[in-house]
């Protein structure tokens, strides 16, 4: 009798029964655990197999072994060794990065404000690059930039490259094979931004005499930062591990830590340096994010 008392006035109160509530808990354990098995297969068992990998004798090789010795200095070495192509990664990333923003951010604000009917069909145009693979846009530039094709003769004829200047096999090639590929990254998160602003925000500050730049710079930007602080680090982080387009753009003087890694991998089989390099590139990333949120403030990642 008190436990049907207990029942009554538990259900009563708005509660569920404690069976009722065991069972809710167990469903949603049992949904959690399909992407918990896939990411404990895929993310961390690889994640501690390279951690393992970084720290294995350096002197040993693929044909006679690796053993495990606990060798830290790997970590030392690899920094010490690349860290060109460390700076010149960050360097590379934060240039396209910014390029990104100054041409992504006018087209999301027109396609949020300006577009009208013409909205859905430029929402396509930016998305239209996912068709195609990687390789083939960054290939394609290969050819758009070429020492005869096109760009190369605008340029030359009104001066500002030499006439025996070039664009492949440099620094410009690579960072604008890197914004091109990764400004899709940055426009759909602005724009997602931008289409739940609310116009009578920015008519409200007209009424209150504030010009359009001012208006732009005290409504829109702020309430648009969600989607810039998004669009920043999905641009970067990639940006910064790339290596297709120093591989296709530029030389070996432009190759970046994503290069070094893969040669490593690959090419030379020198897999502790690859792995203690990959966990250094993780590492600074990772420092760069916690700055960077910190910086612009959590809650817009909301």
């Amino acid at each position: 009798m008190s436990a049907l008392a207990g029942l009554t006035l538990e259900t009563q109160q708005g509660g569920a029964p404690a069976p009722a509530r065991k069972g809710r808990r167990r469903t949603a354990y049992l949904l959690l655990l399909p992407g918990a098995l896939w990411l404990l297969l895929f993310f961390v068992v690889p994640l501690v197999q390279l951690a393992a990998t970084s720290l294995y004798d350096p002197s040993g090789s693929l044909s006679t072994g690796y053993q495990m010795a606990f060798a830290f200095e790997n970590y030392v070495n690899a920094v010490t060794a690349y860290a060109p192509h460390l700076l010149r990664s960050f360097l590379y990333a934060g240039i396209a990065t910014a390029l990104a923003f100054l041409l992504g951010y006018p087209l999301a604000y027109a396609m949020a404000f300006r577009a009208g009917r013409w909205k859905n069909l430029m929402l396509l145009l930016v998305v239209a690059p996912f068709f195609t693979s990687f390789l083939v846009r960054t290939l394609a530039w290969k050819s758009i930039l070429a020492d005869n094709g096109p760009v190369v003769g605008i340029l030359q004829a009104v001066g500002l490259i030499a006439p025996d200047g070039r664009l492949l096999a440099t620094s410009v090639a690579v960072v604008t094979g890197l914004t091109y590929n990764f400004l899709p990254f940055m426009v759909l998160p602005i724009y997602a931004s931008l289409e739940k602003l609310d116009p009578k925000l920015v008519e409200a500050a007209g009424d209150l005499y504030a010009s359009p730049a001012t208006a732009f710079r005290k409504v829109t930007l702020p309430l648009s930062m969600t989607g810039v602080v998004a669009g920043t680090l999905m641009t970067f982080i990639p940006a910064a591990g790339d290596y297709v387009n120093a591989e296709l753009l530029g030389t070996p003087n432009q190759y970046m830590i994503g290069n070094v890694i893969n040669s490593s991998f690959l090419v030379t089989l020198n897999f502790p340096l690859a792995a203690s390099l990959s966990f250094v590139l993780m590492a600074i990333i990772l420092l760069f994010v916690l700055l960077y949120v910190r910086r612009v403030g959590t809650k817009e990642l909301v």
